[in-house]
């Protein structure tokens, strides 16, 4: 993908609010919480924060995007540098054209970066705007239950966003009707101007860069192709996902432009967090376990909860509260086949009001051990 010509008035890092030094996650942490901010679902029927989301998905799109970082930066520098300027109404001979010096940067800039259109010297390669393009990478998040993370499960997420119009079937025109191609241009979306011994292209002023006329557009999306709706995508959670890991739906995001494939649909997932158990790392199980005094004084086997069936476990005598003991294989079982451990954490309980009868035997324990544990410490 070429540079785009809303690179040169858009700064899409002020889109994001980060600085152009920010790094990948600095763009990915601030593109999260504005598009959490302004998606249609937490704003329905507000047209701006819609608008706003759009312009934030475009921003991230190209910032998030190694390479269309790169090709952006350069064109922003050039841009800072001064050394362009638009064309009369908007470029050379037509709107939306930029030049440098006397040169079309639609034609610079593409043959920089190995798009050039070639357009006034016998190329004849599909022009940019109608050649296919790559709808844009959508995000939206997932809640699960602790069980359903650790087990796998097949759900479905439901976002408002882009997708191609359910009544054109995004063609932009009407049903049983189909769009032609612009005579003007030739299909091209770009008309050759002369100036001397040179030629530059300038938009199509006939389908505005399009490369096709619709001589009915469709009623729902009035010709755009695609339409803001309510979508569910089934999604393939695998087990032992963990909290805000993202799972990569293929195709499933944001439909292409000039019959270009789809973007890619990211789930961030956020699981609950378990009554009993709480996770170490991406496999292993903690769980802590109340024992009595004498338990841990005398020893004793003791059940413990796991995922499916209960095990039993031995305390060993004189155990003291804090004592850990690992469970192999009682953890929780990866996409891969691997398990991990359960960590059971034996908690002494200390009768906070004992009765006169627990009383009078714990006060007969303590005659019984007269040595003062906190000899140990020394003098």
């Amino acid at each position: 993908m070429g540079p785009q010509r809303e690179w040169f008035d858009t700064d899409y890092y002020s889109v994001l609010g980060v600085p152009s030094s920010a790094t990948d996650k600095d763009i990915t942490r601030a593109y999260r919480k504005l598009a959490k901010q302004f998606h249609p679902d937490a704003n329905p029927g507000n047209a701006k924060a819609e608008e706003r989301f759009k312009e934030i998905s475009a921003a991230n799109d190209v910032l998030g995007d190694t390479a269309k970082r790169k090709e952006y930066d350069e064109v922003r520098q050039m841009v800072a540098s001064g050394g362009y300027q638009r064309g009369p109404g908007g470029g050379p001979g037509g709107p939306g054209g930029f030049s440098y010096g006397d040169a079309d940067l639609g034609d610079l800039f593409g043959n920089l970066f190995g798009a050039g259109r070639n357009a006034g010297f016998g190329g004849g390669r599909r022009s940019a705007r109608t050649a296919p393009q790559r709808g844009q990478d959508l995000e939206t998040e997932l809640h699960l239950d602790f069980l359903e993370a650790a087990y796998g499960v097949t759900t479905e997420v439901r976002f408002t966003a882009d997708a191609a119009c359910a009544t054109c079937n995004g063609t932009g025109a009407e049903p049983g009707s189909l769009p032609t191609r612009c005579t003007g241009c030739g299909g091209t979306g770009e008309v050759a101007v002369d100036q001397g011994p040179f030629s530059f292209s300038q938009v199509c002023p006939s389908c505005g860069g399009r490369g096709s006329v619709i001589a009915k557009p469709c009623k729902s999306c009035h010709g755009r192709c695609t339409e803001v709706r309510p979508r569910e995508v089934k999604v393939k959670v695998p087990a032992g996902v963990t909290d805000s890991q993202r799972i990569r739906v293929k195709s499933r995001g944001a439909a292409g432009a000039n019959g270009g494939p789809p973007g890619d649909l990211y789930v961030v997932v956020h699981v609950r967090a378990h009554s009993v158990f709480v996770r170490r790392g991406a496999l292993d199980l903690v769980v802590h376990l109340p024992i009595t005094f004498t338990e841990a004084t005398l020893g004793a086997n003791v059940k413990v909860p796991t995922l499916t069936d209960p095990v039993t476990l031995k305390v060993k005598a004189g155990t003291p509260s804090g004592t850990t003991q690992k469970v192999r294989g009682r953890g929780i079982t990866g996409a891969k086949g691997k398990t991990g451990d359960l960590l059971v954490t034996f908690d002494v309980v200390v009768p906070t009001k004992p009765t006169k009868a627990q009383r009078a035997a714990l006060e007969a324990l303590g005659e019984a051990f007269p040595d003062d544990p906190r000899d140990l410490l020394g003098e």
